[in-house]
């Protein structure tokens, strides 16, 4: 990896060069990835199968396409004891964590007698979205259907990419540990097509979520307003700032273990130890050595990846809060005492023994997170992802009379009769 001193050479076009990885190439993608969303919207199913086989290479049915009962049961038996328990043990943790994001309906009475408040509902029916064309995912659809789950939606759907008709067992038996009501072998842009237009087997939905490649990133950004979605998600990316303390090879590891994920995946480490930060390239060095997904990860730290050397701490949180990282870990002797510096991240991770890999699967928060410097605007996928809210408003007699006056001057001032005449034939309203 290389290293960069703040102040010198490349430092500066380095951060330029990182907060941009947002900016998604969508312009020459738009052009096919329309054309599949056409092509489903018209055309349904027949064009479904179509897709299927010309990107997953498989001949798809009306069938075989949904993901039988029959196939979930196998797949359970498929499982070893330790996998299911794992799958169930972490199932458990996302469920205790969101449940503590419940949101309830509230509402208040003025003393006039006017009611006030908010009406929370869950969102009648949500698509999942669980990539699956190069690794299977069973965490994501943990993360992405728990939450769901906790709301109250009534009715899960989620579309996976089955590469030549094969559905991985563990992906499965995680929809079936989490709720999910339907399965389908879909990907690609054709599946979130078929979630937000609707086919005959496919129901239409009302939000999709869940992380994808670009075309599924923008298939989601161009059906946006047909249904609702919760992202759009970029490249994963870590971000560790060091004081030079603890082990210099838990740094590395963590550092590894995004940049395995993808190609364009960032791993970046802000220290104030040279030495420290010398020690960890060499680990580096070391444990790339036998990892299976070593290409991916060495071209991952080679584009993306650098160690950067600054003045201190509050330089290190400053620079974070600027690219606002997916994942931010403190390996620092006293992570509390910098936290409050901290105001961009997606996920942050305190002390020397908290690794960012533990909230991918088992701490409980959820890892799918805002990338591409959206932390500063977004947040964690979650219960309120799947929550809808009305407004609820009922006025007494003596609050009709009190708010009339103000209601009929704002209403002159945007020249707005018809609004100014609705409440001036309720003025002088008697009635109980």
């Amino acid at each position: 990896m290389r290293i960069l001193v703040s102040g010198k050479k490349g430092f500066h076009e380095f951060l330029k060069g990182f907060s941009r990885r947002g900016e998604i190439g969508f312009e020459k993608i738009e052009k096919p990835v329309r054309d599949i969303l056409v092509q489903v919207k018209k055309q349904g199913d027949q064009a479904l199968l179509r897709l299927t086989k010309r990107f997953d290479g498989w001949n798809a049915s009306l069938e075989n396409i949904r993901v039988s009962s029959r196939e979930v049961r196998t797949a359970l038996k498929t499982l070893s004891e330790e996998e299911r328990k794992a799958l169930e043990f972490a199932a458990k943790r996302i469920e205790k964590f969101h449940l503590l994001q419940v949101q309830r309906s509230w509402s208040f009475a003025e003393e006039d007698g006017t009611i006030l408040g908010q009406i929370v509902r869950p969102i009648d029916r949500v698509g999942i979205y669980v990539p699956g064309g190069k690794a299977a995912y069973p965490s994501s659809v943990l993360m992405n259907a728990i939450p769901a789950k906790v709301a109250g939606v009534p009715e899960i759907i989620m579309a996976c990419p089955a590469p030549k008709g094969y559905l991985n067992p563990a992906v499965m038996a995680a929809a079936h540990i989490a709720g999910v009501d339907m399965i389908f072998k879909i990907g690609g842009a054709q599946a979130i097509a078929a979630m937000a237009y609707g086919t005959k087997i496919v129901p239409q939905v009302d939000k999709i979520v869940g992380p994808g490649n670009i075309y599924v990133a923008a298939a989601k950004r161009l059906v946006f307003g047909e249904v609702a979605i919760d992202s759009i998600a970029g490249p994963s990316e870590i971000m560790i700032i060091s004081d030079g303390s603890g082990d210099p090879s838990f740094l590395a590891a963590d550092l590894i273990s995004q940049a395995e994920h993808d190609e364009q995946a960032a791993a970046v480490l802000l220290c104030t130890s040279r030495k420290f930060a010398e020690g960890v390239c060499r680990e580096i060095s070391e444990q790339l050595r036998d990892l299976p997904r070593k290409k991916i990860a060495e071209r991952s730290l080679k584009n993306f990846g650098a160690i950067l050397i600054v003045k201190n701490l509050s330089e290190a949180a400053r620079i974070s809060n600027l690219l606002a990282p997916e994942h931010l870990e403190l390996a620092v002797e006293d992570p509390w005492s910098i936290l409050d510096k901290v105001d961009n991240a997606g996920a942050i991770f305190l002390g020397h023994i908290s690794p960012e890999a533990i909230g991918d699967y088992v701490a409980g928060p959820n890892h799918v997170l805002p990338t591409g410097g959206a932390a500063r605007f977004s947040s964690p996928l979650g219960v309120y992802d799947f929550l809808k809210r009305s407004s609820l408003i009922s006025l007494s007699p003596n609050g009709l009379k009190k708010l009339s006056p103000q209601a009929i001057s704002l209403a002159q001032m945007e020249k707005l009769e018809g609004h100014r005449r609705s409440i001036a034939h309720r003025k002088n309203f008697r009635g109980i």
